[in-house]
């Protein structure tokens, strides 16, 4: 079933995109979850629409040949920036941030994409994925993204987790708190810009967090939820265009359910596991 994908150059760009962010997204989505910060992943995406249809709207208006994957990942990364500066206006309220971007983020895609004289094929891609949307330039844009986030992730992962689990104790422990936040969330505004190509826009915030709520169900400790993640948004993804390429639909949608169903069947394990007398307690 993977001999076209490995026989056409625009599948095979698909294909090994698809892989990088069955790496990256979970990777990153494992620490969004334990942070509690799953909502900004939306943000972040809506905040890319709004790019993209920026993106769209310049190119049909002025014919400035502005990419919309950049102009998203533009958008993306100052959202993400945003998002940090309004978290210190309120401090007692961080996450009110959120919400305020995402709205922005929506309001400023339905002007672009009003502008833009709406929705066309370019845009539906962009919002529920495609097998057949990545070129040669986007594969190698987002190969260097991947590259950015794990070299991000290793050079930093003590920081991150003890920011993660500890906050107060990574500030006492002398670790620059901000600069750390800074750096992650911006990695997570690249990942969603770069994931938007396989999965979509509307549905990227689904692989960041749907593999590590299953995970958490089976793991037994930090490293090995993150390997599970990997492994479970991997599977989604592999499953996802294979589905997306013969049935003719958007793959992002069927990466979707099969994240849902991998965590069902998470769930169900982790009862079924139990002892007896904990599941009647329950």
């Amino acid at each position: 079933m993977l001999a076209d994908f490995l026989e056409y150059d625009f599948l095979r760009h698909t294909f090994l995109t698809g892989l990088l962010i069955g790496i990256i997204a979970p990777l990153l989505g494992t620490f969004i979850v334990v942070r509690r910060l799953s909502l900004i992943a939306d943000a972040l995406s809506h905040v890319t629409l709004a790019g993209i249809a920026f993106g769209l709207f310049m190119d049909k208006k002025f014919a400035l040949g502005i990419a919309p994957l950049y102009s998203g990942m533009g958008f993306s990364v100052l959202g993400s920036i945003f998002i940090e500066k309004l978290r210190d206006v309120y401090k007692a309220y961080q996450e009110l941030a959120i919400p305020i971007i995402l709205s922005g983020g929506v309001g400023l895609s339905v002007i672009f994409i009003a502008l833009a004289d709406g929705f066309n094929t370019d845009l539906f891609n962009y919002l529920f994925g495609s097998v057949s949307a990545v070129s040669e330039t986007d594969f190698y844009s987002i190969l260097g993204i991947a590259a950015v986030i794990m070299l991000g992730i290793g050079l930093f992962y003590k920081e991150l987790v003890t920011l993660s689990f500890d906050e107060e104790h990574a500030v006492v422990s002398g670790i620059h708190a901000k600069r750390i936040h800074l750096l992650f969330i911006i990695m997570t505004a690249l990942v969603i810009a770069a994931s938007i190509r396989v999965v979509g826009v509307l549905l990227v915030s689904a692989l960041m967090t749907l593999p590590v709520a299953a995970s958490m169900r089976i793991a037994r400790g930090f490293k090995q939820m993150i390997l599970f993640s990997i492994v479970f948004g991997e599977t989604a993804v592999i499953i996802g265009l294979i589905a997306g390429y013969y049935f003719s639909i958007p793959p992002g949608g069927t990466i979707v359910m099969v994240s849902i169903a991998i965590l069902l069947v998470a769930i169900g394990f982790k009862r079924l596991s139990m002892p007896l007398k904990m599941r009647k307690g329950r």
